[in-house]
């Protein structure tokens, strides 16, 4: 995404989905003939202004502020997601859509319980076709067409404009490339006879490594649906992607034999039937994964957000927090570790909490820059958080052949340190800037949670189904029909026919971009697969951390920091999902011919295809953040990376050393134990250094700050030499900030030149 994209920030105005007022009032007390409803409030006409990028914030003296500009937060959640913004539809192409995706929803339920007799393919065959005819007439071509092509506009501004921005509806290219993509996607199981092809789903798998030329054509025109269906949904860069793979299959050949890439090159013929007939093309593992995985959690999460579980996850952290000096950092980052459990993704979790604790955090103090870091950071941390990761944690278990919930064993250390790093570096921010007590007017936690704390009965399901043995997605239909029963006890959240519609179509179309995006994937593993690009590839990277150092732990550091540079940098340009199966087809290779296990080397690409949400110059989070905020966008994203450190870090702790496999929860509870002590002081002493404030001591100096990056890194090695060594730096760090304290004087628990602190505001 282009910077250049972020809306005016003086244009922007927050409103939540989740909460519905905020009130921001003086000591005085609540306003008169106001009930208390336990819960916090937000109003909107009555929120206040971010400051302005060219001065800083202005003490607060209790005069009458400007208004700020509203926006729907789903619509900056469109614009900073990865996948483009769709179509806005009503009328009869509505209730087309509405129907086309109930029954989507229908379909994938039905095979969890009585799956089809003729195996997955042939539910995927189904799947697909019903998701991506979808997708042309749910999400705009954005391209200039010709005029004969292209309908009215209806805005007053001409009709030479892009599609993009005409909310009338599918164009007619539209409806006939919906067209195109049911019939090239039910052709495998077409039972009537077409130029020697057809002929029914049997048919089709015996003319595997065989396709009659109305096979090529009709998976030729899938391939070219699909990759538009990429770009209408997630850009350019994709489509770009595969047609490079798709490149290299068929000149391949052509390339000089004596390099590592080189192979004996494919006919067209061949790709189109590795594409369109093989278990590792359109209908390989990733697509099986979103029919099956992720269709379903995304029903959960819009049951869960339409029964009201959203607007309590937020209450209920500013009530746990009321009290706390530093209550208005806290709450934004545990509303956004619970409303990772609705959304499920990085950018909508940070415009979720951001749109509800921007004025918080905006009143106690925080810079918006550094108020945006802490948004986006505690967003991405939704996709990284048990017990809805992101959509890749799925793959993860199909590919390795393990259940989801050992994927979620695995994932529950690293989240602990997660927001371990996060946490100090709100405390510290909070002391090292002067940050104001804020006291929230919340009312009880615990009140709140006996009369809403069912919200959590679903989510504790799923764990416990798995547990027990019962599938991962029979646990989530089994959790989605508890959230619907109990949200009778909402009556304002109480979940009617027609509400429970539209939480399946919601969901169903949710998913639309992420199904397209993993049937494009297919055609990156089948290439690979058919190629040996991903051992050749795996050489490479081997052979160049190989030519620094012979010592193997050295190659192995060195080739795992190669693999962290090359995925971030392959996030940047692809959606998380692509990010990890492009990853683990091409650089997994390389960690498992190393020794690395396949557990750790699955979940290294994984958390560093998800960090391309928080990575520069794109870091979706991160702008998304600052739109809200109204803060600079490089600042914040830089911000961002401090704040979401310890993610950066951890994966290469538990690959490097055997020990740190105790960080995703392998081996003997005494490995866990210590290896999770031990990189527990590793983040603290990095969230030190880089905040540059030792809590409970004072301000840290240049020096102090240079030996904890380096104490924190050496600790992450987690072997007894340096484990020794990052220990004593680190000691060595805290006596510096000791003897910087004692030669400065007492500081009051704020430095000097920081503001006041002012009066607390209740909200």
């Amino acid at each position: 995404m282009m910077i250049d994209n972020v809306p005016n920030p003086e244009s922007i105005r927050v409103s939540s989905p989740f909460v519905s007022a905020i009130r921001f009032t003086e000591d005085s007390g609540p306003e008169p003939n106001r009930p208390r409803t336990g819960v916090a409030e937000i109003d909107r006409d009555t929120a206040t202004t971010p400051p302005r990028r060219d001065r800083p914030a202005a003490p607060d003296t209790g005069a009458e502020r400007s208004p700020v500009p509203v926006v729907d937060p789903r619509e900056l959640t469109a614009r900073f997601e990865e996948e483009k913004p769709g179509r806005r539809l009503s009328g009869p192409v509505a209730v087309v859509l509405t129907a086309a995706t109930l029954a989507i929803a229908l379909l994938a339920l039905w095979q969890v319980f009585r799956p089809l007799a003729q195996g997955s393919k042939y539910y995927l065959i189904y799947f697909l076709a019903g998701v991506l005819p979808l997708v042309f007439l749910a999400y705009p071509a954005d391209l200039r067409l010709p005029r004969r092509l292209r309908r009215p506009r209806t805005d007053g501004a001409g009709s030479d404009g892009p599609i993009a921005p005409d909310p009338s509806g599918p164009s007619r290219l539209d409806w006939a490339l919906a067209a195109a993509a049911l019939v090239g996607c039910l052709y495998p199981v077409l039972p009537v006879t077409l130029f020697g092809g057809g002929g029914g789903y049997d048919a089709f798998l015996d003319r595997q490594g065989l396709l009659v030329g109305m096979d090529v054509a009709m998976g030729t025109v899938l391939l070219f649906l699909l990759l538009e269906a990429c770009r209408r949904t997630t850009g350019w860069i994709l489509p770009a992607v595969c047609l490079l793979f798709l490149g290299y299959g068929y000149y391949g050949g052509l390339l000089p034999q004596n390099w590592a890439v080189a192979h004996a090159g494919l006919d067209f013929g061949q790709l189109v039937d590795a594409f369109y007939n093989s278990d590792s093309g359109f209908y390989g593992t990733p697509l099986d994964v979103a029919a099956t995985y992720i269709v379903l959690f995304t029903i959960y999460g819009a049951v869960l957000d339409l029964s009201g579980a959203g607007r309590f996850f937020v209450d209920l952290s500013a009530a746990a927090f009321r009290r706390s000096r530093t209550a208005a950092g806290r709450t934004a980052v545990a509303s956004g570790f619970l409303l990772g459990t609705v959304s499920g993704s990085g950018a909508a979790t940070t415009v979720s909490i951001g749109a509800v604790t921007w004025p918080i955090l905006r009143r106690a103090g925080y810079p918006a820059e550094r108020a945006g870091g802490m948004l986006a950071a505690a967003g991405v941390g939704a996709i990284l958080s048990p017990p809805t990761l992101g959509a890749a944690a799925f793959i993860i278990a199909e590919y390795l052949g393990v259940s989801y919930l050992r994927v979620l064993g695995w994932a529950m250390v690293p989240t602990v340190l997660y927001y371990l790093g996060i946490v100090l570096s709100v405390e510290i921010d909070a002391r090292r800037s002067g940050v104001r007590p804020a006291a929230l007017q919340a009312g009880s936690a615990w009140r709140l949670l006996a009369r809403s704390g069912y919200h959590f009965a679903s989510l504790f399901a799923i764990v416990g189904l798995l547990v027990v043995g019962v599938s991962a997605t029979r646990a989530v239909v089994l959790a989605t029909l508890l959230a619907i029963v109990l949200s009778i006890l909402d009556r304002q959240h109480r979940l009617t026919p027609a509400r429970l519609v539209a939480a399946l179509s919601g969901g169903v179309r949710g998913v639309l971009a992420v199904t397209v995006v993993c049937a494009a994937a297919g055609i990156i593993t089948a290439t690979t697969t058919k190629t040996g690009l991903g051992p050749q590839t795996a050489a490479l990277l081997v052979n160049a951390a190989g030519a620094v150092s012979s010592e193997p732990a050295v190659v192995l550091a060195l080739t795992a920091l190669l693999a962290a540079v090359a995925l971030s940098l392959l996030g940047l340009a692809v959606p998380v999902t692509a990010s990890f199966v492009i990853g683990w087809v091409i650089i997994g290779p390389a960690l498992l011919g190393l020794g690395v296990t396949a557990p750790a080397a699955a979940m290294f690409v994984f958390y560093f295809a998800v960090l391309s949400e928080v990575s520069p110059p794109t870091a979706l989070a991160a702008v998304a953040a600052a739109a809200v905020t109204g803060g600079r966008v490089v600042p914040t994203m830089w911000h961002t990376l401090r704040y979401a450190l310890p993610a950066y870090l951890i994966p290469l702790a538990f690959v490097i050393t055997p020990t740190g496999l105790g960080l995703l929860g392998i081996g003997s509870p005494q490995r866990i134990v210590v290896a999770t002590m031990i990189t527990a002081l590793g983040v603290a002493v990095l969230a030190v250094a880089a905040g540059g404030w030792l809590p409970g001591v004072g301000p840290a100096g240049v020096p102090e700050r240079l030996l904890g990056a380096v104490a924190g890194l050496t600790l992450l090695w987690l072997q007894p030499v340096p484990v020794a060594i990052g220990t004593v730096l680190a000691g060595v760090m805290a006596v510096g900030v000791l003897v910087r304290r004692g030669s400065a004087g007492p500081t009051g628990g704020t430095r000097a030149g920081s503001p006041a602190p002012l009066r607390k505001e209740q909200v």
